[in-house]
């Protein structure tokens, strides 16, 4: 106690020099102190956070959501019991306010969730069919012939040119894609977050989204948005009531027109564009004249039209490949100018027998048949089948390429990433006051020079999705795919068969 005292302590570091003599006298050696010398966790045991990683993305999935308790359950389980024995950790239980410090541990954090990728509706028949289809046409038709930049802007692959043969024959080799999208702005989709005094309190907010501003516009990788000299490809459009109305199908064929001149301006034909849209009803409205059985009657009819007041419907085809006209003569003796309803129009075709319906209840048509009504006979015929968009006939006519990114895959149309930066500029920016002032931010937003600069990352990034789809994985398994690959263009095969294989692990351990 005199020892302990003359070093300012007291009666414990008394008792501890006390049981260091004894130590001493038994062992002959001094006691070591243990400064730096702690117990490790048992977080540290790879197989066993793993476990419990592994554990909590189950919960998850089938859950949509895990809570603290669950991770203390599991952790009563037999099989982590036996994990901890064999750890020699004598307290084998935890509670929920542990449960949650081993979860910040291992990198999970309570909050909303993060919006990622959209699958639904990625597995629905038709949509995996045109899926598959849009893929392959992009990797054997559109990628070899064009230049692939690296992150920075550097290319890293420039075609081999071959002889274009079939519908490309005639084109210039080198195509440049040219992607297409709208998004609105509105006045009042401000920050919502930021550093706030403890003593601030609470200002009224706008009501609703307030004034908006539609932008229509094209993107290139080589040009970043389309434009040459004073002429502009963007559309800015005040959509509303007392505005400038509704963006319609008929305004974006006037803008594409006005594209592919700013296009042919700017490449003096050395280039062909590969036109790219969403697959948005409005993109796949058809010409008012388009062939079409969705309305057509069975029998003859005066001044009968697919839209009323529209134009008369275009010729068919007829199966030897003559064309079919689908309206009497106006010298007719009996019904000049007429329609001829759709049992005239199969009785040339050598398709009709008796007793065919104009349509089955509904348009219900039993799964498999092709012949059961007028209908939907017309609907399989090639002229009809194959008739195009309004959008596509356009572009197809002035010797560019027209294609369609599948239902539900935004996220290979790289403009999408464009508008998400553009936005979050936007909302850092100051209120502004009216419409014009709000246009000429969200212009300055869109335009901001080091935002066209990251049009490289985006497009690569969507082409990674296109490279690992074609590679064989799914929508849901992509979302951490594109971190450690986000250097490359192309996603390695050795790489997609390493996440095959731990999809196919962790799928067998569920």
């Amino acid at each position: 106690m005199i020892v302990a005292k003359s070093q300012g302590h007291g009666s414990y570091r008394a008792q501890s020099i006390r049981s260091w003599l004894h130590a001493f006298l038994i062992s002959k050696k001094l006691p070591l102190h243990r400064y730096g010398q702690y117990h490790s966790s048992i977080l540290n045991d790879e197989d066993f956070s793993d476990a419990i990683k592994l554990h909590l993305q189950s919960v998850s999935q089938k859950e949509g959501h895990f809570k603290a308790q669950d991770l203390v359950d599991f952790i009563a389980s037999p099989e982590m019991q036996q994990r901890l024995d064999e750890a020699g950790i004598h307290k084998r239980s935890i509670s929920v306010w542990t449960a949650r410090r081993w979860l910040k541990r291992l990198d999970w954090r309570f909050g909303p969730r993060k919006n990622g990728m959209y699958v639904d509706g990625h597995e629905q028949e038709d949509v995996v069919a045109y899926h598959a289809a849009f893929v392959k046409r992009w990797l054997e038709e559109y990628e070899p012939r064009m230049v692939a930049y690296d992150n920075d802007g550097n290319p890293v692959k420039n075609p081999e040119g071959y002889v274009l043969e079939g519908k490309y024959r005639g084109q210039p080799f080198r195509i440049i894609l040219v992607t297409h999208d709208e998004s609105t702005f509105y006045a009042n989709d401000r920050r919502k977050v930021g550093w706030l005094h403890k003593s601030a309190t609470g200002k009224p907010q706008a009501k609703g989204e307030g004034e908006s501003i539609m932008v229509s516009d094209f993107l290139t990788m080589e040009w970043g948005r389309l434009s040459h000299e004073d002429q502009e490809a963007r559309l800015l459009f005040r959509a509303g009531k007392n505005r400038d109305g509704w963006f319609s199908s008929d305004d974006l064929l006037i803008q594409v027109d006005r594209a592919i001149d700013i296009f042919e301006a700017k490449t003096n034909g050395f280039a062909v564009a590969l036109f790219l849209f969403d697959n948005a009803p409005s993109h796949q409205k058809r010409a008012a004249d388009a062939l079409s059985a969705r309305k057509m009657v069975k029998n003859p009819k005066q001044g009968w039209t697919h839209h009323p007041g529209g134009p008369r419907m275009r010729n068919g085809q007829l199966p030897s490949g003559d064309t079919q006209e689908f309206y009497y003569l106006d010298d007719h003796s009996t019904m000049p100018g007429w329609f001829k309803g759709m049992e005239q129009i199969l009785r040339e075709r050598g398709l009709w027998r008796d007793g065919l319906l104009a349509q089955c209840p509904g348009f219900k048509c039993e799964a498999g048949r092709t012949d059961c009504c007028c209908r939907r006979i017309l609907f399989l015929q090639p002229d009809f089948a194959n008739q195009k968009s309004a959008l596509e006939e356009l572009v197809e006519s002035r010797g560019r390429i027209c294609d369609f990114y599948p239902k539900y895959h935004c996220e290979l149309n790289f403009i999408e990433m464009y508008w998400g930066a553009a936005k979050f500029r936007y909302r850092i920016t100051a209120k502004t006051s009216n419409i014009d002032e709000m246009e000429a931010n969200v212009k300055a937003c869109l335009d901001d020079f080091l935002l066209l600069m990251n049009l490289y990352r985006y497009a690569n990034r969507a082409a990674r999705f296109i490279s690992a789809y074609h590679g064989g994985l799914t929508g849901a398994d992509l979302n951490w795919v594109n971190k450690p690959y986000r250097g490359h263009r192309i996603l390695p095969a050795s790489m997609i068969a390493e996440v095959k294989a731990s999809i196919e692990q962790f799928s067998a351990k569920k």
